[in-house]
């Protein structure tokens, strides 16, 4: 008989339950769980495709010491003695932890526990510092606590959302759903778009602010400024649960409204409207994301926007609030349990000496951290300066996703011991790892993830461990035991949880937000049962949606909130060197650094490369063409990416995604263009506002290539790698020509000696075609001109899975375009049903000349609707031109 399992995606913050069905044959599918209060059964693409992502390809299966295999008590004996060994001679903080927001609570506790409590140092920092870390700092200003005040329902009920740096539709697309629903059933409802790009999320949008890098501070210092003198303003909630509002209404009325606009660079009518809006709407939630957290004043500006809500007590009631999206799957989590290096667990203060000794005494422990640890840019600065001899990275890729990541390479190369904990072997990060030890991935992991509501949801296994992997608490915790600690003899998830419980509601009055002291005896069969809750839940209450600061109760000593007075940051990195300004950030249907999405051929249909998105001026200017190549260059480093231009991009700004790596592409480590700049207050880098100089990068041949085997170490300066149905596909690029197209064929695709090519070239256009069968089976095709390759893509990857024993066949793939026969999709818009751009046109053509007449007719935009923009781009474009 079949078996369900209820789970949680391990994608983004918003933390949909998901039902993994696996069938008595072992294949395993998966759809939303509609009794999860965050998605109600919708899932975005990624989370529709997580059952493609779960094979065994590339996995680490045992552990490794220095690329041989080892055993368990072998690797972890190892892992102790050189700590243990480190920590002797060079003191506590001269070794280090690097975590993830993909580690589930339990591992996350465990980490923390050692570390902080055991090994006694705080060098223990995760790469939630680079996703959220700007909003705890926020928090913790204004509250006194690490506290998200409101719900995803307030969003629904809200009147007015305003979405900064908040790319909803592509990077949170179930909740960018549950807010296109709303505004649907109530059409009143406005909603603001606050970025320098047009975005997808500006589809459902009445306002688009197309505001300047980091203009944010400035804006929201205008709207206090304007609210302080409106009948908005609420002095009764000031009075009795507030301090400092005089300092920061001072401070935001130092601009004159020119200067707004100068700094913004925002139009007088569009500061006025959107200022309008805020003063005469109630009911508002302003939701923020990495837009607001990854800058230098990312901390200013999540307290400019709290200043606003508490200016107008527009927090804590149904409708209203500031609302951080969280990144990643348990960024929540680990902050609960002090993941950050300068947090303590259970949202204790690691600068309090009260929380230190309480902490301590909970855990029995030998002794405590006595300051903060080591951020994460600091961190790899001191393993680059031999200052940290010993690290150990868990369930993160940090070559690849942080700034200066060609310099945090070479320290992690230099490093004396580094150990890595991952599911997979070649990530750009472990290939340096002294240590490999193999960590169990989703499907098998047990636990709990917090989402960005704080509602907490198990994750549960439904598959039995591969080989030797482990869960990475229990790695942990065999160290932990090894270098002679008591307290690691934890047998299940069920105990650390249990004893995570405990901690938070340990001699807590009410004096600490984070309590779920209701869970502190809970046993194996109840926690298996556990269903999603919302914290706090202390010690005998029942499980209640929660929302905070409505009627005060702040977390400061006094029990009020605190107004944060800033001063508006210049913003401008560019120079005459590095004129353009680089945005990173994600896409719609891969993950950070794409170790799980890349494994599904869907979800690297719809944009398969790595890309940069130019203004069409100021391409013209650079003489970079649409679909050409460019090559991106910082200080820090360079980058070779396909150049997307349009008019979506403001002008004297380059966005690039952060997702590709060295595994996938030859040269599009875009954080290797980052600086290593960092928000004063919360340490985390600023990857939104970079100065960087862009040219076209001179190919005499380009090329796209489909292969039924995986390419091996292309020879080109430009490619790009990415799973293909029934096989890969390659975009190339070369400065010089390749001697012999044929020999480089047989080296990249692994083709016999004895297949020999079916292939034209034509001297006069440089176009030249070459494919190899072996029978009827087509074994690889590459397609070659001066140009940018023009060929139907996806259907010259459908033709790896045909059978082509008619020889016509075998000369239409030389051709690169399909007979009459066989229609071309076109480029994938909708990834969760692979509907490309030539069927939705056909689909318009026919008649069907709105999202839901198209979705009826093709099922593109029916589950998690994040292409729904771009299909209402296509049927506009398809009207405007029969117009014509």
């Amino acid at each position: 008989m079949p078996t369900e399992t209820r789970t949680t995606c391990p994608y983004c913050g918003v933390g949909c339950g998901v039902i993994a069905t696996v069938a008595d044959s072992g294949a395993v599918t998966v759809k939303g769980d509609p009794e999860h209060p965050a998605n109600f059964g919708r899932l975005c693409s990624k989370g529709s495709a997580l059952a493609e992502t779960i094979d065994l390809d590339g996995r680490i299966l045992s552990p490794e010491i220095d690329g041989r295999q080892a055993d368990w008590d072998e690797a972890l004996d190892l892992v102790a003695q050189k700590f243990s060994k480190t920590i002797a001679e060079h003191g506590p903080d001269s070794v280090a932890f690097y975590v993830s927001g993909q580690l589930l609570t339990e591992d996350y506790y465990v980490a923390n526990k050692l570390m902080k409590g055991f090994i006694g140092s705080a060098n223990i920092d995760t790469n939630s510092r680079l996703c959220m870390s700007s909003s705890v700092a926020g928090h913790r200003r204004a509250f006194g606590s690490d506290t998200v005040p409101g719900t995803y329902e307030d969003i629904e009920l809200a009147d007015l959302v305003i979405l900064t740096g908040s790319n909803l539709a592509w990077c949170h697309p179930v909740i960018y759903q549950r807010l296109a629903a709303a505004k649907t059933a109530r059409p009143g409802m406005k909603i603001v778009v606050i970025d320098p790009r047009r975005t997808m999320t500006c589809d459902i949008a009445d306002l688009h602010l197309g505001i300047r890098p980091d203009g944010d501070v400035a804006l929201f210092m205008g709207l206090l400024a304007h609210l302080a003198q409106s009948p908005a303003i609420d002095q009764n909630y000031i009075a009795a649960h507030t301090q400092g509002f005089g300092e920061a209404f001072a401070a935001a009325s130092v601009l004159s409204f020119t200067e707004l606009m100068e700094r913004t660079g925002l139009p007088a009518m569009q500061l006025r409207e959107f200022f309008h809006l805020f003063e005469t709407t109630e009911k508002v939630v302003t939701c923020y994301s990495q837009g607001v957290n990854q800058s230098s004043s990312g901390t200013d500006k999540v307290n400019t926007i709290i200043n606003c809500h508490l200016a107008t007590g527009r927090i804590g009631r149904p409708g209203t609030g500031p609302f951080s999206l969280t990144g990643q799957p348990n960024a929540m989590g680990g902050r609960e349990v002090g993941g950050l290096a300068n947090m303590l667990a259970a949202h204790m203060a690691i600068e309090s000496a009260e929380d230190r000794d309480r902490v301590q005494r909970f855990w029995a422990s030998p002794r405590i951290a006595q300051k903060p640890g080591l951020k994460a840019v600091d961190m790899f600065r001191a393993v680059a300066d031999g200052r940290i001899k010993a690290l150990w990275i868990m369930a993160t890729n940090p070559v690849v996703s942080m700034p200066d990541a060609d310099a945090v390479e070479a320290a992690i190369k230099a490093c004396p011991f580094v150990v890595v904990s991952d599911i997979l072997r070649d990530t750009d990060t472990a290939r340096h790892a002294h240590v490999l030890l193999p960590s169990v991935g989703w499907g098998e992991k047990d636990g709990t993830v917090t989402n960005s509501e704080r509602r907490i949801s198990r994750q549960r296994w439904f598959l039995s461990a591969p080989g030797e992997a482990k869960a990475d608490w229990w790695q942990m915790a065999e160290v932990g035991r090894r270098m002679g600690f008591g307290g690691f003899d934890y047998r299940s998830a069920a105990e650390i949880f249990a004893e995570h419980a405990a901690l938070s509601a340990f001699e807590n009055d009410g004096g600490r937000d984070f309590d779920i002291g209701a869970h502190a005896g809970i046993d194996g069969l109840t926690y298996e049962a556990l269903a999603p809750f919302q914290w706090p839940q202390p010690a005998g209450t029942a499980h209640q949606e929660t929302r905070f600061f409505a009627d005060g109760g702040f977390y400061h000593p006094d029990r009020k909130a605190r107004f944060i007075p800033v001063q508006a940051p210049a913003t401008d990195r560019t120079n005459e060197q590095y004129p353009l300004t680089l945005n990173t950030g994600r896409i719609r249907d891969h993950w950070h650094t794409m170790t799980r999405t890349a494994k599904s051929a869907r979800l690297s249909g719809h944009i398969a490369e790595p890309f940069a998105e130019l203004h069409p001026r100021d391409a013209m200017e650079l003489g970079i063409r649409g679909a050409g190549l460019v090559e991106l260059e910082s200080p820090h480093g360079k980058a070779i990416v396909r150049a997307l231009v349009t008019e979506r991009q403001a002008r004297g700004n380059v966005f690039v995604p952060m997702h590709w790596n060295d595994q996938f592409a030859a040269k599009a480590r875009i954080d290797a263009l980052v600086a290593p700049v960092t928000d004063p207050f919360s340490g985390q880098p600023a990857s939104k506002n970079i100065g960087i100089a862009a040219r076209p990068f001179a190919a005499c041949f380009y090329g796209f290539a489909v292969s039924a085997s995986k390419p091996l170490n292309p020879q080109a300066d430009y490619w790009a790698l990415a799973k293909a149905d029934g096989g890969w596909r390659i975009e190339l690029a070369f400065a010089d020509p390749v001697e012999d197209w044929v020999a480089w064929c047989r080296g990249t695709f692994g083709i016999p000696a004895e297949i020999e090519p079916l292939g034209y070239a034509d001297r006069q256009s440089g176009d030249l075609r070459l494919a190899f069968f072996d029978g009827g089976k087509l074994l690889a095709a590459l397609f070659l001109a001066n140009e940018p390759v023009a060929v139907a893509r996806n259907w010259a990857i459908g033709q790896l899975a045909a059978e082509h024993a008619d020889l016509r066949k075998r000369f239409a793939i030389v051709a690169g375009r399909p007979g009459a026969d066989q229609p071309d999709p076109g480029a994938t818009v909708c990834s969760c049903f692979s509907v490309g751009v030539n069927r939705i046109i056909g689909a318009v053509r026919t008649g069907c000349h709105s999202v839901e007449a198209v979705g009826k007719e093709t099922n593109a935009g029916t589950n998690c609707g994040s292409c729904r923009a771009e299909i209402r781009g296509i049927i506009d474009g398809c009207l405007a031109a029969a117009a014509e």
